[in-house]
């Protein structure tokens, strides 16, 4: 008889970190953070024998959750974990440790969530921490509609998937951290182009220098209640396309901006 300690000498397990590793492209090709939250989700509600939804949940450098769940279940579950801070799932993120209930009636741990969860038609469960680089980046777990519709072997399993998943999933929160960085450079170099552009149409309509233009767009800002980079996007437009009804703005040595 096969030792369940032992997952990776089952054909079945074998053929789930195979698929896993097929995945990998699938993944790591989504075009966002929540795509591959998803279809690891799916992939999860589909292996693990007796599941009535899977989830997973995400928390990144700066403690913002990306979540996904296969079933309406899940998401209500996780729903009333986040509102008690309190349940397996966040357990298992933040203390690193694997969580099995094999009856919610019985389960001492997390009393409030145990007693809602239960009314929902959750009867046992399964939740792991997703670590990688010795980082805990997360938790997947899976829901039972039936009491202890998990064993050793399926704890072991999903184990396995949870140590896949993470590695993958870690690679997505970087490269996400990486576009939204790229965003963030591409946004503030933009701004910057407009202010410089800007400040050239006051000097050219007789303010003294880059420091006089600038200062003449902070105080049209304060008085606008818009960003710099607003008034100076509408002072640009304005100078492109200069309506011919228009009277003459306002010179620099009034204080002000001509509006867009």
């Amino acid at each position: 008889m096969s030792d369940p300690g032992q997952p990776t000498t089952t054909p079945a397990v074998e053929g789930l970190a195979g698929l896993l590793l097929q995945l990998g492209g699938v993944v790591l090709s989504a075009e966002t953070l929540e795509t591959a939250v998803a279809l690891v989700t799916r992939l999860a509600a589909v292996t693990i024998p007796g599941t009535a939804g899977a989830g997973v949940t995400l928390v990144d450098s700066r403690g913002r959750r990306t979540t996904a769940a296969s079933d309406p279940l899940v998401g209500e579950a996780d729903a009333l974990q986040y509102a008690f801070d309190s349940g397996p799932c966040l357990t298992a993120w933040s203390e690193r440790v694997t969580v099995r209930i094999d009856r919610l009636d019985s389960e001492e741990r997390w009393p409030r969530w145990t007693a809602a969860a239960a009314e929902l038609g959750i009867r046992s469960m399964v939740s792991l921490p997703l670590v990688a680089d010795d980082v805990s980046v997360g938790a997947i777990k899976v829901y039972s509609r039936e009491a202890g519709a998990y064993d050793a072997r399926a704890e072991a399993v999903l184990g396995l998937f949870a140590e896949q998943a993470a590695v993958l999933l870690t690679n997505m929160l970087t490269l996400s951290d990486a576009r939204q960085l790229s965003a963030q450079l591409s946004g503030a170099l933009q701004r910057r182009d407009l202010i410089g552009q800007a400040t050239g149409v006051l000097i050219g309509r007789g303010a003294g220098d880059r420091e006089t233009a600038f200062a003449l767009l902070v105080e049209a800002s304060q008085r606008s209640d818009l960003k710099v980079h607003e008034v100076a996007a509408q002072l640009v437009a304005s100078a492109a396309a200069p309506r011919l009804d228009a009277p003459p703005p306002p010179s620099p040595s009034d204080g002000g901006v001509p509006d867009g």
